[in-house]
């Protein structure tokens, strides 16, 4: 098969969809801005070439090693909790849609929740728009594993979703 060298432009043009999914692989905005960071300049580090024409998939493979580097170093290091992770501060940008920005935040929280197997799927096809078939190559599982794993995943997501705060029902068992 040939290769095609990566031209450092385009990645440009997928920036959006490694974001998105770099937030739905972590939970966080701010930790998904720095993976997306760290992952370009790594991709930019030296000159890349493609066994394809599809830098996607190449860029989502980079910001997965990225990822599980960045985890496995993680779990090697004593851990500190900033008040940044504590508390994160509110969007200046979405206040017009306070709830809107809160439903995104709930549903990245819970695709984050996720297995990793489901996780990656889900962000593949769901979030970052990749065909079936095209996230079975990426993730290297069968079309058939994929579709599996979506539905589970997306089952989960959508029971978490709709699961009442923990606060809610006791408020709720306490008025009856």
């Amino acid at each position: 098969m040939a290769r095609h060298p990566l031209d450092p432009e385009c990645i440009a043009a997928h920036l959006d969809q490694l974001y998105r999914a770099a937030w739905a692989l972590c939970g966080s905005r701010d930790e998904a801005e720095d993976l997306v960071q760290e992952t370009c300049a790594r991709v930019l580090a030296r000159p890349r070439s493609l066994r394809s024409d599809d830098p996607l998939g190449y860029l989502l493979r980079a910001l997965r090693n990225t990822l599980a580097g960045r985890r496995s170093l993680a779990g090697r290091r004593p851990r500190t909790v900033s008040l940044a992770d504590v508390h994160e501060p509110a969007d200046r940008g979405a206040a017009s849609r306070p709830d809107e920005q809160a439903e995104v935040h709930e549903a990245f929280a819970a695709i984050a929740a996720l297995p990793p197997d489901m996780r990656e799927a889900l962000v593949a096809v769901d979030v970052v728009g990749l065909s079936y078939a095209d996230a079975g190559r990426l993730l290297g599982a069968k079309e058939a594993t994929i579709t599996t794993r979506l539905f589970r995943a997306r089952r989960r997501v959508a029971e978490r979703l709709a699961a009442p705060e923990p606060d809610a029902r006791r408020t709720a068992g306490a008025v009856r």
